[in-house]
């Protein structure tokens, strides 16, 4: 007996020996791991920059950086190696650090279109891969080429020291040994930071509201780890307690401002609407010339009947486009993961289609993109529009960019609203300015400096021009109809676009222009009425306050929606704010505990949404 102890102990040994030796000399597995920690705080670094484009010399990470944090995630994937013999073990270090560095940098250029990350909610939209190339191909960047450096050089070495790993043996023993240390830091990190101290100093598993401090706080890998984890939360049913209904009917409560009517109610009552949704349309190019020509004469003429809100912003977040559809229909920010149209698309909502059908109205909602796109078609029907016509009910003559060029789409959506029951609500959309604002030449009628022509902004202001063209056409058939006579057009954009997504190239370009800097997320929002005398509203707002303000000047009484509206009316209030998608403020605020109860109004609508709230509403 004493002699197998022995043994045994010998054997135990001399396996432990083997292991500890052949990590020791595991060249690969340890330039592997510091290239993937330098890869992860590069990363870190860039999306906590301008733009992610250049690197703040300031250490950008939120709170203490937990750099062990990082390390242990990438441990415990490289651990795996060790279960694999001879070369493969090699080769496993080196595939595993491509698919981390495709990661990386598909993380990067998502950061750069939307201020958010890569999830898996983002593969339940995979129907938006058509004709995005060009899009996705504007928003890489020379620094990116970093990424790769290493794996150039790892690859031929594994080559040339192909021999060195021809005897190794699988150790699973190192396997469990990283794979349990790691983990056990992991949670120990996990139970010190964010219960021990309970976040004071920098959280670890908690989704923070810029994804970019989440990111940093858990270091790529584990952020996607947390990812899928609440991906199984997301797709399981959400049961809103006692509690949260309560708080939910108290905030719409305290938001309500109970002034007096002014002379802005029911302005608009009886008559038609038809609102625009102008793709990427932003705010500095309003009222602004370029070599001395209007970029957007039509839209410049609507002003002097209208009324221009010209602090107005964005608020889109992961469904871009598609989140200003639901905001200013709804007046419900959209969730926080995934897209709203994709993930709930047959919510029910208290909604500006359904109040204009109960005073008699149509209801039309109109893409010139296909239905499936941002899944917008059963999603504005859910949300209460009688009828949607998506591009297959247009003669597809010709495409720019992702679709129906807005040339073609609404000289055909001219006879469908001429030519429809009164009165009506029509739905909008453009698209032919949406990035990269590739116009094509015989349409760019903007005579620019040539070095300003071949930018990201000469594009976008010919697209932008392009559009207001056609919008100046569209107006121009219905008053010659006499639709207008009775009819407001409301304009806006979509989301910002040049400075959305090429903000950086907007700061190279030579010589400058004051006016194309600092647009700070505003869109034009513009209501324009025939015989309507020209004013400016500078309330700041943003988009979830379209659908309560515009109701209020359609005759809608106000406790038809004030119980369901996050947004406020901009014709009637006394505050002056707006929050963005990032829980950034924007505004004036009488107390923090004013921009608090606002800020929170975005987990009150993902509650809203994720519980499908409305379901069962009654005001």
């Amino acid at each position: 007996m004493k002699k197998t102890d022995y043994e045994s102990k010998g054997g135990l040994k001399n396996i432990l020996k083997e292991n500890l030796l052949f990590l020791a000399k595991d060249i690969f597995f340890y330039i592997t791991l510091i290239t993937l920690l330098l890869k992860s705080i590069f990363f870190v670094l860039l999306i906590n920059s301008d733009k992610a484009i250049k690197l703040n010399p300031a250490w950008a990470f939120y709170g203490d950086p937990h750099i062990l944090v990082y390390v242990c995630f990438i441990a415990v994937f490289l651990s795996f190696s060790f279960l694999f013999k001879k070369r493969a073990h090699v080769w496993y270090l080196i595939i595993f650090n491509i698919l981390f560095t495709i990661l990386l940098v598909s993380d990067l250029w998502y950061y750069r279109g939307f201020n958010s990350f890569i999830t898996l909610h983002v593969f339940d939209q995979a129907t938006n891969l058509d004709n995005l190339s060009s899009d996705i191909v504007s928003m890489m960047r020379g620094i990116d080429i970093l990424f790769f450096i290493d794996i150039f050089v790892l690859i031929p070495l594994a080559l040339i020291f192909k021999k060195a790993y021809k005897n190794h043996r699988r150790l699973p023993l190192l396997f469990i040994t990283i794979s349990l240390i790691s983990v056990a830091y992991i949670w120990f990190a996990h139970y010190k930071i964010d219960i021990v101290e309970k976040g004071q100093k920098t959280i670890l598993f908690r989704i923070c509201w810029t994804p970019n401090q989440t990111m940093a706080n858990l270091s790529p890998i584990g952020y996607h780890i947390y990812d899928g984890y609440n991906f199984w939360l997301d797709n399981k049913p959400f049961e809103m307690s006692e509690k949260d209904k309560a708080e939910i009917k108290d905030w719409f409560n305290a938001k309500k401002e109970n002034l007096p009517d002014n002379e802005y109610k029911g302005l608009f009552k009886g008559k038609n609407l038809i609102v625009l949704q102008v793709e990427s349309l932003e705010n500095f190019v309003i009222n602004q010339k370029i070599n001395n020509q209007e970029i957007t004469p039509n839209i410049n003429k609507l002003l002097k009947n209208s009324l221009y809100f010209s602090d107005y912003h964005e608020q889109v977040y992961n469904g871009t486009s598609s989140d200003a559809d639901l905001m200013t229909n709804t007046s419900i920010y959209p969730i926080r993961r995934g897209s709203t149209f994709f993930r709930f698309p047959n919510n029910s909502y208290n909604s500006l289609p359904k109040l204009l059908e109960k005073d008699g109205y149509s209801t039309t909602a109109i893409h010139p993109d296909k239905g499936s796109y941002w899944n917008w078609q059963p999603a504005l029907t859910s949300i209460g529009f009688q009828k949607t016509i998506d591009s297959s009910h247009f003669n597809m003559d010709e495409t720019i960019g992702l679709g129906l060029s807005d040339g073609s789409y609404l000289k055909q959506v001219e006879p469908i609203i001429a030519n429809q029951k009164q009165p009506f609500y029509d739905f909008l959309v453009t698209l032919t300015s949406h990035g990269p604002f590739d116009l094509p030449k015989q349409y760019r009628e903007l005579k620019l400096d040539p070095k300003l022509e071949d930018t990201k902004m000469g594009g976008y202001l010919q697209s932008i021009h392009y559009v207001d063209k056609h919008i100046g056409l569209l107006v121009d058939k219905l008053e010659k109809e006499g639709t207008l006579d009775n009819t407001v057009l409301v304009v806006y954009g979509d989301h910002t676009g040049i400075h959305k997504y090429y903000d950086d190239e907007v700061s190279k370009i030579t010589p400058q222009e004051s006016w194309w800097n600092n647009n700070n997320w505003r869109i034009p929002l513009i209501m324009y009425s025939k015989n309507l005398n020209s004013q400016e509203i500078k309330t700041i707002g943003g988009q979830v306050d379209l659908f309560p303000t515009l109701s209020y000047l359609m005759g809608i009484n106000p406790s038809d929606y004030e119980s369901t509206a996050i947004g406020r009316n901009l014709l009637n209030t006394k505050k002056n704010f707006a929050v963005l998608a990032s829980g950034k403020y924007i505004g004036d605020k009488s107390s923090d505990q004013e921009e608090q109860e606002a800020v929170k109004g975005i987990d009150i609508a993902d509650k809203i949404i994720r519980s499908n709230y409305f379901k069962n509403y009654s005001k």
